[in-house]
C-alpha cells in the first residue's frame, strides 16, 4: 500500500472498514472517516504514514500508537473518544476509535475568536471531567490543546489523541530525546524537569482557558524556542490583564491553574474540576455573559500573527499573463452616396451618352428625292427633336436622381443608423469575440461618462446586490455593447447600479425577545445557525429566549452572513434523589448540586439520630427542575424530659406525676405487704437526667420507684 494519504474512497482496510473521506493529516498519521462493515457504524481510521512505520524510530512510533489505544481504552469517560480497534494493514499500524460528528476547539476559536464565560468554564469543565477519569486511571494526557478537544454535534467536549500519554508512574517525556506536545500549552515541568504530571495537564487546560476568553495565548512569540524560554522563566499573567471587567473569581480559577509552581496547582483534574463547580455556583448571570471583545481596543502583533492574517485573508491573483484584447470592432457604417442626374447607358455605349442618327459627312443639303428643303428638311427636324428628347431625359435623370437621393437620406434618417445610437462598450470590460457582450460589473460612474459622449438618455435604478460591488452597473437595457438605443421613439436606457451587499443589523433588545429566530428573520437575515442539541440548559433564562449569539446585538453585518445562536432549554430536568436518614450536610450539598432550592424543618424523632434527613416534600425519584422547592425535615433526635425529684413523696403523687410527664411508671416494693410510710426511698432515672420521652420502639420510658 502506498502512502496513507493516498487511501482511496471505498478502500477496504483489513477487510473491514470501508474508506468514506480523509478527514485531517497529522504529523504521525492520516484520519479517515470509515464504515465499519461488519458493524455498520461510522468509524474514525487512524493510519500511520508509511516514512514513519519504515524510518529509524519505527518501534517509538508504534509504541506511541499502541500507548494512545490502552490509554483511551482503559478510562471510561463520555468526555473521552474511545478506542474501538487496532491493527496492522500493508505494513501499516491503525486505530480505530469513534467517530465524532463536530469540530475541533481550535476551529470554533477561529470562527468566534473569544467565547464567553460561560461557554468557556463549560469547554474547561468537561475537559477537566474527561481527563479526571483519565488520572483517576493514572494516564496523564501531555498534549491538551483545543486541536486535540472535539466539540460534538450536541456540543459536549470529547478529549481526543492520548498518543503521548502515559502512566503517572512513568512521567517523563519521550525517550528519543524529541520535545513533544505544543509548545504554547506546555507546562514548565515538562520542559525543564522532564516531568509529566496531572498538573500537567491543568496547566495546559488552563492556558487554553486564558486563550479562549482573550482570544490569544498569554505568550506571544513567533519562536517556539522563546516560547518555551517564557512558560518556564515567566509567570503567566492574569487573564485579566487582557480581560478588563471579568470577573476576578475567573481570573483567579485560570490563574490557579497556570501557576508556575506545580505544588500550587490543584493536584488533578477532579480537583480543578470541585473548584470549579463550586465557582460556577457563586457566579451571578452577568459575570457568566462576559466576553470580551478584541476589537475594542488595538492588540499588538507579531511577525507570525501578521503572516497568518495575510494567509487567512488572501484572496486568488488574477494572472500576470496579459489576456488579448478581443474587443469587437464596430462595423463600418454605410454612407449615403449622391449619383449625379445622366441618362441610362446604353447596352453597347461605354460613353454614357444617347445614340442619335446623324447626317453622313460631308452633306450640307438635305438627301436626295427628300420632299423638303430648307429649315424644314428632315436633317432640321431631326435635330430639333433631338433636343427635345434631351431635354427631356435629362429631366427625368435629374427627376430620377433627386429621387434616389432623398430616398437614401429617409432611410438613413428613418430606419439606417442615422435613427439610432449603439451602446457604448464600457472601459475595462472583456467581451469574447463574436460573442454577446452583457453590460454588467463596470463602474457606472465611467460608464456614465461614454453614455453621456453617445448622446444616450438614461435613467437610472439602485438595487442590492450580493454579486456585484456597490457603484458597479448590475445591468442594462438594452442590455449589450452595440444594442441599438431609438433616436425617434426617445428611448431611455434603463440602468440598475449596485448598491452593494445588503446590510441588516441585529437588534440590541433580541436578548429580551420570547422569539428571538422570528426576530433575525423579520431583521433581514437569512442564515441563522441554530441547532436544537446545541441548545443549553438555564437557570436563569426562561425556555425558547437567547442565552448566546454570535456577532452580538446591535451589529450590523450582510444580510446573508450566517449568525450562531444558543438559546435556553430552561431549567433542567432533576430527579429528586433519595436522602431519608442522609445528613444535612449531604442533603444539602445534592440539592444544590442538582441546583434545587432547599428549605430545613425539624422535628424529634425516637427512630432517627439527629441531624439525618426523617422525610421530604418531594418524593424520591419523582422529576424536578433546576430552581424548584424542596423541603427537608431533620431529625432533632428523641424528645427528652428532665426527670423530676420524686423521692420521699408519695406513692401516688410521684406516679401522677411521672405519667403526667409521660412516662411509664414501676412500682416496686422489697417489702412486699409490710409498707409502713408508702414512700419514694429511690428512682431509676436519677432526678435531674435527661430522659428520652419515648424508646426506639415509641413506647413511653419506664420509670421505676421504691416504695417503704
Amino acid at each position: 500500500m502506498s502512502e496513507a494519504q493516498d487511501m482511496p474512497k471505498d478502500r477496504l482496510v483489513d477487510g473491514r472498514y470501508r474508506i468514506v473521506r480523509k478527514i485531517a493529516d497529522g504529523g504521525m498519521a492520516t484520519v479517515y472517516q470509515a464504515v465499519d462493515v461488519r458493524l455498520g457504524r461510522d468509524v474514525a481510521l487512524k493510519i500511520m504514514h508509511q516514512q514513519l512505520a519504515q524510518g529509524p524510530y519505527r518501534e517509538q512510533f508504534i509504541a506511541r500508537f499502541h500507548r494512545e489505544a490502552n490509554a483511551a481504552a482503559s478510562i471510561a469517560s463520555p468526555n473521552i473518544v474511545q478506542v474501538y480497534d487496532t491493527g496492522e494493514h500493508d505494513g501499516l499500524d491503525y486505530l480505530v476509535m469513534e467517530y465524532v460528528k463536530g469540530v475541533n476547539l481550535r476551529a470554533e476559536m477561529q470562527r468566534k475568536r473569544t467565547f464567553s464565560v460561560r461557554e468557556t468554564l463549560r469547554v474547561v469543565a468537561e475537559t477537566l471531567g474527561g481527563l479526571a477519569a483519565a488520572h483517576a486511571a493514572r494516564v496523564v494526557h501531555r498534549d491538551i490543546k483545543p486541536e486535540n478537544i472535539l466539540i460534538n454535534s450536541r456540543g459536549r467536549v470529547q478529549i481526543t489523541d492520548f498518543g503521548l500519554a502515559k502512566a503517572i508512574s512513568q512521567a517523563t517525556l519521550s525517550s528519543t530525546g524529541m520535545l513533544l506536545g505544543t509548545a504554547a500549552y506546555l507546562a514548565p515541568e515538562m520542559i525543564s524537569d522532564n516531568e509529566a504530571l496531572p498538573q500537567g495537564d491543568c496547566y495546559s487546560v488552563g492556558i487554553m482557558a486564558w486563550e479562549m476568553l482573550a482570544g490569544r495565548v498569554p505568550f506571544q512569540t513567533d519562536n517556539p524556542v522563546t516560547m518555551v524560554f517564557k512558560h518556564v522563566n515567566e509567570n503567566v499573567p492574569s487573564v485579566a490583564t487582557v480581560c478588563t471587567g471579568i470577573d476576578p473569581r475567573v481570573a483567579r480559577f485560570v490563574s490557579s491553574l497556570t501557576n508556575r509552581d506545580v505544588a500550587d496547582r490543584p493536584a488533578d483534574a477532579s480537583v480543578a474540576l470541585d473548584r470549579l463547580q463550586e465557582l460556577m455556583r457563586t457566579l451571578p448571570p452577568d459575570a457568566l455573559r462576559y466576553r470580551y471583545d478584541p476589537t475594542a481596543q488595538p492588540q499588538p502583533t507579531t511577525a507570525m500573527s501578521a503572516l497568518a492574517a495575510n494567509a487567512a485573508n488572501a484572496q486568488p491573483q488574477p494572472s500576470a499573463q496579459p489576456e488579448p484584447d478581443v474587443r469587437p470592432q464596430s462595423p463600418a457604417q454605410p454612407m449615403a452616396r449622391m449619383h449625379s442626374g445622366t441618362a441610362p447607358r446604353g447596352n453597347d455605349d461605354p460613353t454614357g451618352t444617347i445614340a442619335m442618327p446623324s447626317p453622313a459627312p460631308g452633306s450640307g443639303s438635305p438627301a436626295a428625292g427628300s420632299p423638303f428643303g430648307g429649315d424644314d428638311s428632315p436633317t432640321a427636324m431631326q435635330s430639333q427633336r433631338k433636343s427635345h428628347i434631351g431635354l427631356i431625359v435629362g429631366i427625368i435623370v435629374a427627376i430620377v436622381a433627386v429621387l434616389a437621393a432623398g430616398g437614401t437620406w429617409a432611410w438613413w434618417y428613418y430606419a439606417g443608423p442615422g435613427s439610432y445610437n449603439t451602446m457604448p462598450k464600457p472601459e475595462g470590460l472583456k467581451c469574447e469575440q463574436n460573442a454577446p457582450c452583457r453590460i454588467t460589473g463596470v463602474e457606472w460612474k465611467s460608464y456614465e461618462s461614454a453614455l453621456n459622449v453617445s448622446d444616450i438618455d438614461y435613467e437610472v435604478s439602485r438595487a442590492h446586490s450580493d454579486d456585484v460591488p456597490e457603484g458597479d452597473i448590475i445591468s442594462t437595457d438594452p442590455a449589450y455593447v452595440d444594442a441599438h438605443v431609438s433616436k425617434r421613439r426617445e428611448q431611455k436606457v434603463k440602468v440598475v447600479v449596485s448598491l452593494g451587499i445588503r446590510q441588516v443589523t441585529i437588534p440590541e433588545d433580541i436578548k429580551s425577545s420570547d422569539d428571538p429566530l422570528a426576530v433575525l428573520k423579520q431583521a433581514g437575515i437569512e442564515h441563522i445557525e441554530h441547532s436544537d442539541d446545541a441548545d443549553e440548559w438555564s437557570l436563569d433564562v426562561p425556555q425558547g429566549m437567547l442565552i448566546s449569539i454570535t456577532p452580538d446585538p446591535g451589529t450590523t453585518i450582510a444580510h446573508n452572513e450566517t449568525v450562531g445562536v444558543v438559546l435556553s432549554k430552561g431549567p433542567m430536568p432533576v430527579q429528586m434523589p433519595d436522602l431519608i436518614g442522609q445528613t444535612k450536610d449531604y442533603a444539602q450539598k445534592t440539592l444544590e448540586n442538582d441546583k434545587l432550592e432547599v428549605t430545613f424543618n425539624e422535628e424529634y424523632s425516637d427512630s432517627v439520630a439527629a441531624g439525618h434527613v426523617l422525610y421530604t416534600s418531594q418524593d424520591a425519584g419523582s422529576t424536578l427542575h433546576w430552581g424548584d422547592a424542596v423541603t427537608v425535615t431533620v431529625s432533632k433526635g428523641p424528645e427528652t424530659v428532665k426527670m423530676p425529684d420524686v423521692v420521699r413523696k408519695s406513692t401516688d403523687e410521684a406516679r401522677k406525676e411521672l405519667e403526667a410527664l409521660g412516662f411509664k411508671v414501676k412500682i416496686e416494693r422489697p417489702l412486699a405487704g409490710a409498707e409502713v410510710l408508702h414512700l419514694v426511698q429511690s428512682q431509676d432515672p436519677k432526678a435531674g437526667s435527661d430522659v428520652p420521652k419515648r424508646t426506639k420502639d415509641g413506647e413511653p420510658t419506664t420509670v421505676t420507684i421504691r416504695v417503704v
